[in-house]
C-alpha cells in the first residue's frame, strides 16, 4: 500500500521539545484499594486526565519525533522499543486526532489477552469484565486524550472498539485507525492475521517490545515480523531506545542491565 499524503509534517528545524510535559504515563497513581474498585467507564476517568493536557502532543525525544512523522506518512507503522518510550500513548493520541479530524470513522484497539502467564479464564465476569484489566492502559490513554464522557459515548455507539486479538480474524478494517498493542505477546501467525486485516483508507500501528514477551522463548513472532517488514518501502519500522524513555530515569538505567 503506498504512502499516505502527509497531513502535518514534523518541523525538523525546530527539533523536538525536550521539556514539554506532553507524553505522559497513563497508569493510575491511586492506592491499591482504589484500584480494586476501578471500572473502565467510571466517572473517575475524568479525574485521571492529565492536568497539563494539550490538544496535540509533541515529541520529547528524537525517536518519538521519528515515530510521529512515520505515523503521519505511512498506512502501516511498527513501533518497537523498551517500556516507557510512549509507543502506546503516541499511537492512541494519533488515532484520536485522526478521528476528531474526520479522517477515519472509527478507532479499533486490540491487544492479546496474555499477561505474565495468566489466563482471563480465571477472572470473574463476562468477556468485557475479563478483558478490562488487560485493556486498562488503553482506557486510561483514551480518557487522557478525550475525557471520560466522549470515551463512554464512543464505546457505546461503536466508534471506538476494543477487542482481543482472537476476535479480529475474518474482518476487513476499512476507514479505521487500528492500534495493535503489546504485539510481543502475539505469535507469528497472529501477527500475520492482524496485519492482513488492513483495509482501504485505514491506518494501522503495531506496538511492542520484543524483549518483554510473556510467551515462552521462541513463540513470539514480533521480532521475525520486524525483520521481514524492514525491507518494504511502504511500511515504517521505528525502533525506539533507552534514550527515548520518558518515565523515571531509573527505568532506562534498569533496562540496560535487566
Amino acid at each position: 500500500m503506498p504512502k499516505k499524503s502527509r497531513h502535518s509534517k514534523t518541523n525538523k528545524s525546530n527539533g523536538y521539545a525536550k521539556h514539554d510535559n506532553v507524553v505522559n504515563p497513563y497508569f493510575d497513581k491511586g492506592s491499591a484499594a482504589h484500584a480494586d474498585d476501578w471500572h473502565p467507564l467510571d466517572d473517575a476517568i475524568d479525574g485521571r486526565r492529565d492536568k497539563k493536557y494539550v490538544k496535540n502532543i509533541k515529541p520529547r525525544s528524537a525517536g518519538q519525533a521519528e515515530l510521529m512523522e512515520a505515523i503521519d506518512d505511512y498506512n502501516l507503522t511498527l513501533a518497537v522499543g523498551p517500556a516507557g518510550t510512549g509507543k502506546t500513548y503516541i499511537a492512541i493520541s494519533k488515532a484520536v486526532e485522526a478521528l476528531e479530524r474526520g479522517e477515519v470513522e472509527r478507532i479499533i484497539l486490540s491487544r492479546p489477552a496474555m499477561e505474565a502467564g495468566e489466563s482471563i479464564g480465571y477472572l470473574p465476569g463476562g468477556l468485557d469484565e475479563k478483558m478490562a484489566p488487560y485493556l486498562r492502559p488503553l482506557y486510561d490513554a483514551l480518557g487522557d486524550r478525550m475525557g471520560g464522557k466522549k470515551v463512554r459515548q464512543y464505546l457505546s455507539d461503536g466508534t471506538i472498539e476494543i477487542a482481543p486479538v482472537g476476535f479480529m480474524r475474518g474482518r476487513t478494517l476499512n476507514n479505521s485507525y487500528v492500534v495493535i498493542d503489546e504485539a510481543q505477546n502475539c505469535t507469528y501467525g497472529q501477527l500475520k492475521m492482524l496485519l492482513s486485516r488492513l483495509g482501504w483508507h485505514s491506518t494501522m500501528i503495531v506496538t511492542g517490545d520484543p524483549d518483554q514477551s510473556d510467551l515462552l522463548a521462541g513463540v513470539s513472532g514480533l521480532a521475525e515480523i520486524i525483520q521481514k517488514m524492514k525491507p518494504l518501502q511502504n511500511i515504517a519500522v521505528c525502533e525506539l531506545g533507552a534514550e527515548d524513555i520518558v518515565r523515571h530515569p531509573l527505568v532506562a538505567e534498569m533496562l540496560t542491565v535487566l
